[in-house]
């Protein structure tokens, strides 16, 4: 197997570690980052109308886009946002899990009432109907989107209301039946990142998450990157549960699982069935290439060193760096991307909108403190030298 196409939101790190792997890369996604297409043999761009959302594009629009590289894929692998992806009359075999599955783990209020029927700890979740024996603060969020740029916390029926009819006129024009409405938790915002087989879940890493870090981005819960390891008493926990929920819906390949470290122990939030945005620090951080796992577990195995606990050669951090104001890529910013160790590396005259990701920051080394403090620096030198249009 040697010609692999990756559909996806952004398909970066999937594409590079599968080059690394050795693979034949193809890429169909939202960016086209020049450091995806250093890695792929070829790419097309996939820009929707309106919002990125995946049940909303034509699947006859990804058959052409598929059938116009003219090559003959081994396999299709769904990525970020195309999860329960459906290629009727696809001639390519499709390495996916079982969309019944997937359906359960992705719509976060179903995901909810099975962590109940499971007695697992998990924040208490209503419909908009059911908003009456609810208590405030509640954590608003949609129901099958990631990546936290529209979470909210409320604390009022008026502040409430307010922001249902923000995300309403706003560009992703989501509705009521679109969102859930969680008890809001406080703690540590962590993940535990798994390879599988149907009857077996490995963990590979536990990872701190960056969620709404000023320096980063100015929306409260946007995912801004990881930190890989992170070492808590709680990892055995996390790591069992995750293992438990991963091996219950039976799913194949890289998934990860975030969870919430609360005063009174760890709370799972969400299944990610699918490469995640954790790929590049637990790559790092455990010499592992994630890419290569899971398609030997589509295959139905795991390596051996996968039933061990998790080994770390150093730390690694990724740092999502959002846009504060509408800026446009010039020479000077992309100078500034360059000199430093970068990720998703836009091109020059790209213009990224307020609160839109302009790059990555990568960093390895022995301690937490270390890799951090070479980000933030990176960061600052960067956001200095972006132009505001």
């Amino acid at each position: 197997m040697k010609n692999v196409l990756v559909i996806g939101f952004s398909t970066r790190n999937a594409i590079c570690s599968g080059c690394r792997a050795g693979y034949n890369m193809y890429a169909i996604d939202a960016f086209c980052d020049q450091d995806m297409l250093r890695c792929a043999a070829d790419a097309r761009r996939l820009v929707p109308e309106g919002r990125f959302d995946s049940k909303l594009i034509d699947p006859s629009v990804l058959m052409e886009a598929i059938e116009s590289f003219g090559v003959d894929f081994d396999a299709i692998i769904p990525a970020s946002g195309f999860e329960t992806l459906e290629l009727p009359g696809s001639r390519y075999p499709v390495l996916q899990n079982n969309l019944a599955a997937l359906e359960k783990v992705t719509d976060k209020s179903r995901f909810a009432e099975l962590l109940g029927s499971m007695d697992m700890p998990h924040p208490q979740t209503y419909s908009y109907s059911e908003l009456d024996s609810a208590s405030f603060p509640l954590m608003v969020k949609p129901a099958c989107a990631g990546g936290g740029i529209f979470n909210r916390v409320v604390h009022s029926q008026e502040e409430l209301d307010n922001y249902i009819l923000r995300l309403q006129s706003d560009q992703m024009h989501l509705e009521i039946d679109d969102m859930v409405f969680q008890q809001y938790m406080s703690g540590m915002p962590a993940s535990v990142s798994l390879i599988s087989t149907p009857d077996r879940a490995c963990t590979l890493a536990v990872n701190e998450q960056l969620i709404g870090v000023p320096w980063l981005t100015r929306l409260p819960f946007a995912y801004c990157g990881n930190v890989t390891p992170l070492l808590t008493p709680y990892a055995n926990q996390m790591k069992n549960i995750a293992e438990e929920l991963i091996t219950e819906f039976g799913l194949i390949g890289s998934s990860g699982v975030d969870f919430l470290i609360t005063d009174d122990g760890p709370v799972p939030l969400e299944v990610n069935a699918r490469f995640q945005g954790s790929m590049d620090t637990v790559e790092l951080a455990t010499g592992a290439n994630i890419f290569e796992e899971h398609m030997q577990a589509f295959e139905g195995h795991i390596l051996q060193e996968r039933l061990t606990e998790p080994v770390y050669r150093q730390y690694a951090a990724r740092a999502v760096m959002y846009a504060e104001q509408r800026t446009r890529i010039t020479e000077q910013a992309m100078d500034a991307i360059d000199r430093k160790q970068t990720a998703d590396i836009p091109r020059t005259g790209d213009i990224i909108g307020e609160n839109e990701p302009v790059t990555s920051v990568i960093s390895t080394g022995h301690t937490r403190k270390n890799v951090m403090g070479e980000i933030e620096q990176s960061v600052m030198f960067i956001r200095q030298r972006l132009n505001v249009e």
